[in-house]
């Protein structure tokens, strides 16, 4: 059929190139597809097809849902690295100083630490190409130190204190990314696990930490959600299933074309009994909701925050052989007392979703719990306590905790939007790493009795004043400092240990975590 519709197409352009052309076929999938054909073969000027078939298929969605999307093979290589747990590479954290990549920390028993690269080191060349000094992109510098497991990457490398550039070949192997970004003790028995996704190894992540902690005496657990945007559905569900009791419901999810699917707990593996909060805020989406919902609706423990974001649709991927994929909405999932948290949107108007935290915040949702008004039709009760809870757009907590704008001033905003405090924190580190882990060998010392110092904060002001970010007048700069310098000191905590150390800084000023605490520390 397309080679006589072809023919037909090329012989009536040729015979009659000003003639209207009129298909007869009605079919919307004949229709479609004539389109294309006849824009590939007919248009006056080259066109890419691949990206014409590409814009149909966005052009299809965006009158969907704002959660149906279509991916390149690239597009889909990233998220899926994010969410499956490893890449292949050669295993380090890296940061562009002007315009030469700085390593930060190597991946502990990974291939670059194994063959003696450590943190500060300058990788200037990868393969006998440079990448040092000639403005390549941060996205193709790693672009050059991916690759298959088992190939190799010849680097050179210039190490502060050595005159000569220092060969490395390092040989790559699958890197490890996690979903739990810190885990530790935070108060004599309370745990805290912080969890950045839901993904592949989430589950096997998140009980070896749970165990590690019980190991230490802990009876009570914070679980964090801020900013988790979510992920693999079957992922939450695993890690809630070893929270509730056997047959206690989950979620369940119903579409039009897709019948109704429930998840219970069958009672876990190692089953953590102890009293349970969860922190969320307007970022906690889609699989966060689904921990934090099946929690609030069984009554298994207190949810600490502000409204999650409100993403109640589940999607179903479909690959094409390019690599490329469709994420298709096909149903809706609800909490177990029958609650959609899905918020409302238009078909067609992601513009329009897009806004809705900026709206949140105008509104003064964020800063106050009164500003938030649910209908009567969206009551629900939970099932233990009979508590009302309500659907119609993320997950309420049980304890809000207003944001509070007064401490991350628009100059410290700002800062951070054009890389200030990264780029001066870099250089801090760089110069004084030797001497600080030298002074502080543990962090508990370092936590204890490190102070940033002004140098460091003043090094902060003017690379914002490089970039034009300059405080509007003593009273802001004044009210910025404190929380200026507990990133700074969570920065350089980091940089010298790892991410558990960084919250374990920036926490204790952390209203969401600070008020977990002191609930669960009630008697």
């Amino acid at each position: 059929m397309r080679k006589i519709i072809i023919t037909a197409l090329t012989l009536l352009s040729v015979a009659a190139s000003h003639a209207q052309l009129r298909i007869t076929d009605n079919n919307p999938k004949s229709k479609l597809h004539m389109a294309e054909m006849a824009i590939t073969n007919l248009y006056v000027d080259s066109v890419d097809e691949n990206k014409l078939v590409e814009d149909a298929i966005r052009g299809m969605l965006e009158k969907l849902d704002p959660h149906s999307t279509y991916s390149t093979a690239k597009e889909v290589k990233a998220m899926s690295e994010s969410l499956e747990g490893s890449f292949e590479g050669i295993g380090v954290q890296f940061n562009m100083m002007e315009d030469t990549l700085v390593v930060i920390q190597t991946v502990t028993k990974g291939p670059s630490e194994k063959v003696g690269i450590i943190p500060g080191d300058r990788i200037v060349a990868v393969n006998d190409t440079a990448i040092a000094g000639v403005k390549m992109s941060k996205e193709e510098i790693m672009r050059r130190l991916r690759g298959p497991k088992g190939t190799k990457a010849h680097l050179k490398i210039v190490r502060p204190g050595i005159k000569d550039q220092l060969p490395f070949t390092v040989v790559r192997d699958k890197i490890p990314v996690f979903s739990i970004d810190a885990s530790y003790v935070i108060k004599p028995g309370i745990g805290y696990i912080r969890l950045n996704n839901f993904g592949a190894t989430t589950y096997d992540e998140f009980m070896t930490a749970l165990g590690k902690l019980q190991e230490k005496g802990i009876d009570r657990l914070i679980i964090d959600l801020q900013d988790n945007g979510g992920g693999y559905l079957q992922a939450a569900v695993m890690v809630v299933n070893e929270l509730l009791s056997k047959g206690d419901m989950i979620v369940y999810t119903e579409g039009l074309k897709a019948p109704r699917h429930e998840y219970h707990a069958d009672g876990g593996k190692q089953p953590f009994t102890g009293r349970l909060a969860v922190l969320v805020n307007e970022f906690s989406a889609s699989a966060s909701e689904i921990l934090s919902g099946a929690i609030q609706d069984q009554d298994r423990g207190i949810i600490v925050g502000r409204r999650s974001f409100g993403k109640g649709l589940v999607q179903r991927p479909i690959e094409f052989a390019d690599g490329s994929m469709i994420r298709l909405t096909i149903s809706h999932y609800y909490t177990p007392s029958g609650r959609c948290i899905q918020k409302p949107y238009t078909k067609g108007g992601q513009k329009d979703y897009a806004k809705d935290i900026d709206n949140r915040l105008k509104n003064g949702e964020l800063t106050s719990a009164d500003s938030i008004h649910f209908a009567d039709s969206l009551r629900f009760q939970t099932l233990r306590e009979h508590r009302t809870v309500y659907g119609g757009g993320g997950i309420m907590p049980d304890y809000f905790v207003p944001l509070d704008t007064t401490r991350y001033t628009l100059f410290h905003r700002q800062l951070s939007a054009k890389s200030a405090i990264i780029n001066a924190n870099l250089k801090y580190i760089d110069a004084n790493r030797k001497k600080l882990k030298k002074q502080y060998a543990t962090f508990e010392d370092f936590n204890a009795n490190y102070e940033v110092p002004q140098s460091f904060v003043d090094a902060v002001i003017a690379k914002g004043a490089e970039v034009n970010v300059k405080p509007k007048d003593d009273e802001e700069l004044q009210t910025t400092l404190p929380y200026l310098r507990t990133q700074l000191k969570a920065l350089v905590a980091r940089d010298l240990w790892d991410l558990t150390e960084y919250f374990q800084v920036m926490n204790e000023t952390n209203d969401i975590v600070q008020k977990a605490v002191s609930l669960l520390d009630e008697k």
